[in-house]
């Protein structure tokens, strides 16, 4: 496993995450509209965008900690039982903390 392309990988996908969370912060600031009827519509979209920052948010989390396993030298390594985690596996979920038997 590359590790350089690895934290390549996830650094992007974080900036991709933070520039989205900007976006989301942002619209979620803007003011509420005067009209009873378009404040319940724009509350039901700010619910939405909450939900998907909130997901965000979370990977965010799990891109950190990759991150932190890489500088570590334990990424690729189960935190459940310490066997490998096998490529093919980081390739396709590159925040994978435990091995496809652990999760």
């Amino acid at each position: 496993m590359d590790l350089t392309a690895q934290k390549t990988l996830l650094l992007e996908r974080r900036a991709e995450l933070s520039g989205a969370l900007l976006e989301i912060e942002d619209k979620l600031d803007d003011p509420m509209p005067s009209d009873w009827e378009d404040r319940a519509s724009e509350r039901q979209g700010d619910e939405v965008l909450e939900a998907l920052g909130n997901a965000d948010l979370e990977e965010l989390r799990r891109i950190d900690a990759a991150l932190a396993r890489i500088e570590d030298g334990t990424y690729g390594i189960c935190a459940k039982c310490g066997d490998p985690i096998s490529d093919e596996r980081l390739t396709v979920v590159p925040t994978a903390a435990l091995c496809r038997e652990c999760a």
